[in-house]
């Protein structure tokens, strides 16, 4: 039964923080941060929680925060102060959640499932302390998830910094008093998603760019590869960390810092990408026999998959392959953007004891102000049509954003995937690297025409990747990587699928390359000022405005 009364405001104070608030069951407001701000994996949501404020929604009932610490400190006191002057809240019910019960939340309550294990795959979640000393952060979480706020750990692993000398075994009892109903792995310095990182601060990017390296990891070579992992734990002999004066040091593979490179060319790309397939699949293997591990433990064959690792579409292909008799939910807002979120759902189930299912629709809820735009022209839907037939990239903007990181459709850049070039020329409007893919949003009835489905009927947020099939290589090579396969989006209904439906009529090709409105290493765009504003310094052709059926063609226009 629901108490209607109920309005719960969480936040997160981590990288890609955001705000959510939920009333009556359902998201009131979200708001990630960095599309205000416009600084990439923004940490601190002034911004966001200052535009729910504006709002005037309502009474607030309890205010959560999550940051990486549960011991609180400067964080904690500085909000208090920021969040007591803000809103009219009772301090007493201002308080935290850790980060993974957070992930796992978000996941289970959106999946539709009554029953599930939910594995949190990440690099960070909250530190334990051990006398106002940071003595391990958790890495890896299975909860057993059931309504209305039955999310019990089954298993925790943490990594530690062995460089502080820590004692492990004082280390495990610590954390057993803290779970003392879950199975316990406390591994030196690294962890599944740690490892993967090694490949990826070898190709000089940021911790948090791990997308990349999947991207070059279908350019390695198909060879044996040696275990990464023994007994659940990773072998540290191949590891060493690059020390920068930051809490989380970069890892990377043992003797190779002067290998460094973010010039990634078609000449020299060979070494890394092995390096990059290596931990692609000894990641993937391990995260699957920890999945396999739980599932026989508990014979419970819905799971749902969440964390920084949970955006790693090629890893949930190899689970869904694998598990073919698993049910399985890959949450669209895997990152740390979903904190807030899953603290806000689980507030409310703990305190309503609310038992209603639900099921995620679509994750068009971000918060963004509407404005009239006094340019363009009218046009329909047979005038975006002509244009990518005529070889243009056209962008969508429609109503509320994608809440997660990937395109659905409501900020989207679409091209013909006929053209075996459009890679080249869309990676060119974007600045992105020459090796990574792009996505294919296809009619849902025609996926099973062109890519191998691993039984699934659908793939509507574009989490998992799919083998393409032979006719698919032929005819549409725009979405397709250089391993043959591409992530997918499918669509039954709204403006994108009457897109496709009349592209399809007209040319015989019912799918399209699709990839988020903005620039490499820029957040999504938000504002109809912002999309303008890209297609006036990119090379982007035009921009529809699906709601109020405006065209504008950049070269239709002087200035913006």
């Amino acid at each position: 039964m629901r108490k209607n009364s109920v309005r719960i405001l969480a936040f997160n104070i981590t990288h890609d923080s955001s705000v959510c608030s939920i009333n009556n069951g359902h998201i009131e407001f979200f708001c990630k941060e960095e599309r205000l701000s416009r600084v990439k994996r923004d940490k601190h949501p002034f911004k966001s929680l200052q535009l729910y404020k504006s709002k005037n929604f309502g009474k607030i009932d309890y205010i959560l925060y999550c940051t990486p610490s549960n011991y609180g400190g400067e964080p904690e006191f500085f909000y208090r102060e920021f969040i007591g002057k803000l809103f009219d809240v009772e301090m007493e019910n201002f308080s935290s959640l850790s980060h993974h019960l957070c992930h796992a939340a978000s996941a289970f309550y959106n999946s539709g499932f009554k029953k599930a294990l939910t594995f949190v795959i990440d690099r960070n979640g909250s530190i334990l302390f051990d006398n106002k000393i940071d003595a391990c952060r958790e890495s890896e979480s299975v909860f057993s998830c059931s309504y209305p706020d039955n999310l019990k750990p089954l298993y925790k692993s943490f990594w530690t910094n062995d460089r502080i000398g820590i004692n492990k075994d004082n280390l495990k009892k610590l954390i057993k008093n803290s779970f003392p109903s879950s199975d316990i792995q406390v591994d030196n310095e690294y962890s599944i998603t740690k490892v993967y990182e090694a490949a990826t601060t070898l190709i000089g990017q940021p911790i948090l760019e791990n997308g990349k390296t999947m991207g070059l990891a279908s350019y390695g070579s198909n060879k044996k590869y040696p275990s990464l992992f023994l007994n659940g734990s990773p072998i540290t002999n191949y590891f060493t960390h690059i020390i920068n004066g930051d809490a989380d040091n970069e890892v990377i593979f043992n003797g190779e810092q002067d290998k460094i490179t973010n010039n990634i060319t078609k000449d020299n790309y060979k070494f890394y990408a092995d390096k990059a397939r290596h931990v692609q699949l000894e990641t993937q293997k391990e995260s699957l026999r920890l999945i396999k591990k739980y599932i026989n433990k508990t014979k419970i064959k819905n799971v749902c998959i969440v964390g920084g690792y949970g955006l790693n579409v090629v890893a949930n292909n190899y689970y869904v392959k694998n598990l073919p008799n698993v049910n399985f939910y890959f949450e669209p807002v895997a990152d740390d953007t979903g904190i807030a979120i899953g603290a806000a759902y689980f507030k409310y189930r703990n305190v309503t004891k609310d038992n209603t299912v639900v099921t995620l629709k679509n994750n068009f809820y971000h918060y963004y102000e509407d404005s009239k735009i006094n340019k363009g022209v009218e046009a329909t839907i047979e005038d975006v049509c002509k244009l990518l037939m005529d070889q243009k990239s056209v962008a969508i903007f429609e109503g509320a954003a994608e809440a997660g990181p990937r395109a659905l459709g409501h900020r989207s850049i679409l091209f013909d995937p006929r053209n075996k070039n459009c890679k080249d020329t869309v990676n060119k409007i974007k600045n992105r690297e020459w090796y990574r893919p792009f996505a294919g949003v296809i009619l849902k009835k025609e996926f099973k025409k062109y890519f191998n489905t691993l039984g699934l009927e659908e793939s509507n947020n574009m989490t998992i990747n799919f083998e393409c099939k032979k006719n698919t290589v032929k005819l549409f090579p725009g979405v397709v990587h250089v391993d043959n396969s591409c992530r997918v989006q499918t669509v039954s209904s709204g403006f994108l699928y009457n897109l496709l439906n009349h592209f399809d009529k007209l040319t015989k090709c019912p799918i399209l390359l699709n990839t988020s409105l903005n620039l490499a290493g820029e957040p999504l765009v938000n504002t109809k000022e912002e999309a303008l504003l890209l297609l006036n310094k990119s090379e982007l052709d035009a921009i529809y405005f699906v709601d109020e059926k405006k065209l504008i063609q950049k070269e239709k226009h002087e200035s913006i």
